[in-house]
């Protein structure tokens, strides 16, 4: 009984990172789509900063396109999808900060309250239409 329910817990984390991976390409494919776009309209990258957790910001190794008016979020010049909240300290604020790109999401800020929610698509949008 107990070996049945380890059994069925271990399958269904597997469902669900399976769901994740499915949605993450989907996203993937609005996320290249945008970068396309944004480089034949012209829309010009910027270095990204990164937001510490004790509220200072740091700056990255990277540049890209803020998806969000806090800017916690980024798409990179090369197609990568930012979080831009990450851990750190003094340290970070002074040598920056290395970001390592994430599995991207149809929506953003699920479960969120910051009014900062909504599906992917809409803040592409968002950031094409704002130049």
């Amino acid at each position: 009984m107990a070996s049945q329910r380890a059994e069925d817990a271990r399958r269904r984390i597997e469902l669900q990172e399976q769901d994740r991976r499915r949605e993450g390409a989907a996203a993937q494919q609005l996320i290249d789509e945008f970068v396309v776009t944004a480089r034949e309209r012209g829309l010009v990258t910027e270095p990204l900063r990164a937001q510490l957790l004790d509220g200072h910001t740091a700056k990255t190794d990277r540049r890209g396109w803020y998806l969000n008016a806090s800017r916690s979020l980024a798409i990179g010049e090369n197609g990568e999808y930012f979080q831009l909240v990450v851990p750190g300290g003094f340290k970070e604020r002074l040598r920056g900060v290395t970001l390592e790109p994430s599995l991207p999401s149809l929506h953003i800020g699920r479960g969120g309250r910051d009014g900062e929610t909504g599906y992917l698509k809409e803040f592409l949008s968002w950031r094409l239409d704002a130049g």
